[in-house]
Formats: C-alpha cells, sequence, structure tokens
C-alpha cells in the first residue's frame, strides 16, 4: 500500500489550526499509519491566496478533505475509505 501524506494547511497564531493538528496527531496515537506534512501559507503567496480564509485545510494525498473546523471523525473515514481502496 502506497504511503499515506496528510497535509495540513495552517499559519501562526491559529487556534483552529492547532485543534486540526492535535486531531489529526490524535488519530496517529490510534495507529493509523500516515505523514503529516504542515505548510504555513504565510510562506507563499500562492498558498495564502488560495486558503487564506480557508485554514485550516487538510489534504490527504493531495485531495482536499476538510476545512474549517476539523473533525477528527472526518478524518478518521476518509483515511479508512482510502485504505479500502488498495
Amino acid at each position: 500500500m502506497p504511503e499515506t501524506i496528510i497535509t495540513l494547511y495552517t499559519r501562526k497564531r491559529c487556534s483552529l489550526c492547532e485543534k486540526a493538528k492535535q486531531a489529526i496527531l490524535e488519530l496517529k496515537e490510534e495507529k493509523w499509519e500516515f505523514t503529516l506534512e504542515e505548510k504555513d501559507i504565510d510562506e507563499s503567496d500562492e498558498l495564502t491566496e488560495l486558503y487564506g480564509i480557508m485554514i485550516p485545510v487538510v489534504h490527504i494525498n493531495g485531495e482536499e478533505i476538510a476545512f474549517g473546523i476539523i473533525n477528527k471523525l472526518d478524518i478518521r473515514n476518509r483515511l479508512q475509505e482510502k485504505s479500502e481502496n488498495f
């Protein structure tokens, strides 16, 4: 099965981003296998334009799956779907 990559688009001093990161890390503690990459949108004009008011934004393997208030159950369900497809 190919490696699963969760990308969290975030910015500093964003409380929703911190909550999203915590939810994702809790999934890791539940033994879900993935690599977490964090990208600060303020480091790129393109990302700021794309996600400025949407953050946090979560992608799994390049597919946007959630933004704003991140629900751990939604991410778990998407991870489950992806693992069933392989």
